[in-house]
């Protein structure tokens, strides 16, 4: 596994992920001239993340929300931000396209447990810390299994289940399910959001 790891899965991701920035080159220019032309020139969303090992870096998204505020200043729900195209590109998984040069920098990779707000750090559990043992990806077996629909500790399990279970075939696998699920546009949102409630930790 840690030959898989640390060298096959690696060169694999770039390689691949230089390829689809070609191949969906076409696209991501129209979603950025869509963007620029609808929301003021803002078309990227980045936030710093914790990678392997907590490593910070920058991810990177296309923008689906706007930066709409409440009269004192903070900013509404994201369910009241989102914007019409932001709606589509959320539902499509098309806001993610822009995390291929994160897996190009080697900050990511395609499938791994989805790097988080880095504000949650201090409040993972010892056997939650684990799913830093591995790269972040874009899609995950958490992704697969429930995506926002699920609990936190549901999905810090799935986590760490996959950081122990990563496998060449594991990973096939997960890819194969993904490109279901945007297929069917299932499991993005939660009942009552459009985006997975705050991590508060464990108590």
């Amino acid at each position: 596994m840690q030959m898989y790891r640390n060298i096959i899965k690696p060169i694999c991701d770039r390689t691949a992920a230089l390829l689809l920035l070609m191949l969906l080159s076409p696209i991501i220019l129209l979603i950025i001239i869509l963007l620029a032309l609808t929301q003021n020139g803002k078309v990227f969303f980045t936030q710093q993340r914790p990678g392997k090992n907590e490593k910070i870096f920058l991810l990177l998204k296309f923008k689906t929300m706007n930066d709409k505020k409440d009269q004192q200043g903070k900013l509404l729900r994201d369910m009241d931000r989102m914007h019409t195209i932001g709606r589509i590109l959320r539902k499509s998984s098309l806001d993610e396209l822009p995390q291929l040069i994160n897996v190009i920098k080697g900050e990511m990779s395609f499938v791994g447990p989805r790097p988080l707000l880095k504000e949650y750090l201090p409040l993972y559990n010892t056997e939650q810390k684990r799913r830093h043992q591995v790269m972040p990806g874009i899609t995950g077996w958490a992704q697969v299994n429930g995506r926002n629909s699920i609990s936190w500790t549901k999905k810090f399990a799935l986590d760490t289940w996959y950081t122990d279970h990563q496998s060449f075939l594991l990973d096939l696998k997960i890819l194969f399910l993904t490109a279901k699920k945007i297929f069917k546009t299932s499991e993005i949102n939660t009942s009552t959001n459009e985006t997975m409630p705050a991590f508060n930790g464990n108590n």
